[in-house]
This record gives structure tokens, C-alpha cells and sequence, in this order.
């Protein structure tokens, strides 16, 4: 009986097949799997085909989503605007994350590690990847917002610019996902259940340590504290502003300094804004279970890892994913207006005055940031 089976059992029957993971994995692959999840008991096969048709769904989702994100923001000419360049890109990221899921399908059908050392790097360096170019992504358009609206017009973003800070994204997340690929330094192991790849939080060693601190600044503390800094400054900029023209328009006696036009473009913006926070949002929620994951693997207490607990963040950051161009498409008036124009079977009614506002043709872009 192995250590603590009783009280495991007690809470969770064991499986009926009393395999342990990777019971079915040739002895020559098992070399690639941290041995803490060699002492767990196979879950039963319908949490794997369950998890496998909640990929399927999350792929078809999001290929469609992002897909759609893609073919209008790039061939609208009226989305074609320098910030939209940067939307483009954290929709690429986000397809890119879901274009690997179907090697977690198959290994779910296969109930394990059935593709193996080669499937393993490939979903674990398109998701390292896509995971930090979708994270610098939304730390880029959070700049952009915050220029647009605090520094108007010594801010104004250009495509050059654009697309310059596109190169920068994907130069700054490509050598993370290249040094586990290659050994360099970390590597890429699979995870939980087996059906899902990672770098490697469990190694016991000092450089492994110290890739895992390095790499959750980088990838996570520094996108995100550019994102909150940036939107912090819009929020207290737009504050100080709706204070200024309330004290100015009470010193005029007049209700309000704005024009009805003026209030629509606005209206616009600030949905716009809103966006571009809840996809930033939700890049935090989807991305910071799997950072705490990976502290406590490297520097806390292993045993709370699970392979059922560390599904949980793998899964979050795909439903992200799905989420991202589902955002846009509630908010951006021009994006809805184009698929209108485009699809009209999804039977999208725009209003034609707030799709044509010139503030969202000439200065915005939807926000994004994707997950996963």
C-alpha cells in the first residue's frame, strides 16, 4: 500500500483500473515526466474525455472568434488604424494558443502521455509563446490607450510605431519559449494529468529556481504592472478631467460643456476603454493562477499540487482565449458594423450614427489580452 492510500481513498474511491499515471507510457518516454505525478492514481476515463470535449469547444470557440478578429481587422479598411495593429496581434496570440489544443485532445482520448516527448514540446512552446506575447500584447495596448487619452496629441500612435512594438512583443517572448525548447535553461515536461505540457516548476535545483523566478517577472510581473500603471493613469486622468469641465460648466452656469456630438464620441471611447480593462482583466484572471502554481511548485509545498488542481489554470487560460474576440465584438462599434456589412446572417444591428463616430475611426482601436 503506498504512503497515505488509506486516507486518500477515504475522500476519492480509487479508480477501478488501480493504474497510476503514465501506467501506459513506453519506459523510454517516462524519463520526460517529473516523477511527483508518478505517484498519483489514473483518473477515470470520462474525466479525460470530459476535459477533451471541453477543449473541443474551447478550439472551435476561439478559432472562430479569433479567426473572425483577424480576417475583419485586417482587410476593413476602416479598422485599419495603427492601434488595431496591436489587436491583430494579441488575436494571432490567442489563436495560436488554441491552434495546440489538439494534442491535449488527442492525449484525452488516449487517456495520457499518447504524442509523446515531440507533442509535448510543441504544445508547451506554442503556448509559452502565445501566452507572453498575448501578456506584452496587453501591456502595448494598455500604452496605447493611456497615450491616447492623457497625451492626445503628442501620443498619437502611428502604424511604424505599431508595428515596431508588434517586433518587440514577439523578440522579448520568443527567447522564453526557445531556452526550455532547446534545455538551455528550464524545460518544457508535461503536467497534471499528462495531457497538457509546461516548463518545469517541480526540479529541485537552483538553476531550475531561478528560471522560474526570472521568467515570472518577465511574464508575468512586468506585463502586468505595466498594465495596471497605464490604466491607473487613465482613470485618474479621466477623474481629474470630468472634475475640470464639471467646476468650469459650474462657473459658466451651464449644465455641462459638452456638445451632443461631443457625448457620443465620448460614449464610444469610454466603451472602448471598458473593453480594453475587461480583456486586461481577464488576462489577470486567467494568468495568475498559473504563476501562483508555479511558486508554489518551485519554492512551496508540492504536494498541494494535484494533477486535478494544476488542470484548473491550464483550462482558465484557453477559456480566455475564447473570451478575447467575443469582447470585441460587444464593444467596438466599427468591428460590428463591418461584420454587419460582411455577415449580415448574424443579423447585427448597429446604430450607423455611433459606428461612424470619428473619435473610434481615428484614434482607437478595441481592446484587447489571452488568455491562456
Amino acid at each position: 500500500m503506498r504512503p497515505n492510500q488509506s486516507v486518500f481513498t477515504n475522500i476519492f474511491p480509487e479508480p477501478s483500473t488501480e493504474h497510476l499515471l503514465a501506467w501506459n507510457v513506453p519506459p523510454s518516454e517516462l524519463v520526460h515526466i517529473p516523477e511527483h505525478w508518478l505517484t498519483y492514481p489514473e483518473p477515470e476515463a470520462s474525466i479525460h474525455y470530459l476535459l477533451g470535449l471541453l477543449y473541443i469547444v474551447f478550439f472551435f470557440v476561439a478559432c472562430i472568434g479569433n479567426g473572425l478578429v483577424i480576417w475583419v481587422f485586417s482587410s476593413a479598411k476602416s479598422l485599419q488604424t495603427p492601434s488595431n495593429i496591436l489587436v491583430i496581434n494579441l488575436a494571432i496570440c490567442d489563436f495560436i494558443m488554441m491552434l495546440k489544443t489538439p494534442i491535449f485532445i488527442y492525449n484525452s482520448y488516449s487517456r495520457g502521455y499518447a504524442l509523446g516527448h515531440v507533442g509535448c514540446q510543441i504544445f508547451a512552446f506554442m503556448g509559452a509563446v502565445s501566452g507572453i506575447g498575448a501578456g506584452m500584447t496587453n501591456a502595448c495596448i494598455a500604452y496605447d490607450r493611456y497615450t491616447t487619452i492623457a497625451k492626445p496629441f503628442d501620443g498619437k500612435m502611428t502604424k511604424t510605431k505599431a508595428a515596431f512594438m508588434v517586433v518587440c512583443v514577439w523578440g522579448y517572448a520568443l527567447p522564453w519559449a526557445v531556452l526550455p525548447l532547446l534545455e538551455i535553461w528550464g524545460r518544457f515536461v508535461p503536467e497534471g494529468f499528462l495531457t497538457s505540457c509546461t516548463f518545469d516548476y517541480l526540479m529541485n535545483s537552483f538553476d531550475n529556481h531561478m528560471f522560474v523566478a526570472v521568467i515570472f517577472v518577465c511574464s508575468f510581473v512586468v506585463p502586468m504592472s505595466m498594465i495596471i500603471y497605464f490604466y491607473s493613469q487613465i482613470v485618474s486622468h479621466v477623474v481629474q478631467h470630468e472634475k475640470t469641465l464639471k467646476e468650469q460648466a459650474k462657473k459658466m452656469n451651464v449644465e455641462s460643456l459638452r456638445s451632443n456630438q461631443s457625448q457620443a464620441n465620448q460614449s464610444v471611447e469610454i466603451r472602448i476603454a471598458k473593453a480594453a480593462i475587461t480583456v486586461c482583466f481577464l488576462f489577470v484572471a486567467s494568468w495568475t493562477p498559473y504563476a501562483v502554481l508555479a511558486l508554489i511548485g518551485a519554492f512551496g509545498d508540492q504536494s498541494l499540487l494535484t494533477p486535478g488542481v494544476t488542470m484548473i489554470p491550464a483550462c482558465t487560460c484557453k477559456f480566455v482565449a475564447c473570451l478575447d474576440p467575443y469582447v470585441y465584438a460587444i464593444s467596438h462599434p466599427r468591428y460590428r458594423m463591418e461584420l454587419q456589412k460582411r455577415l449580415p446572417w448574424l443579423a447585427i444591428k448597429e446604430p450607423l450614427g455611433e459606428a461612424q463616430s470619428t473619435t473610434t475611426e481615428t484614434t482607437t482601436g478595441p481592446p484587447p489580452t489571452d488568455a491562456t
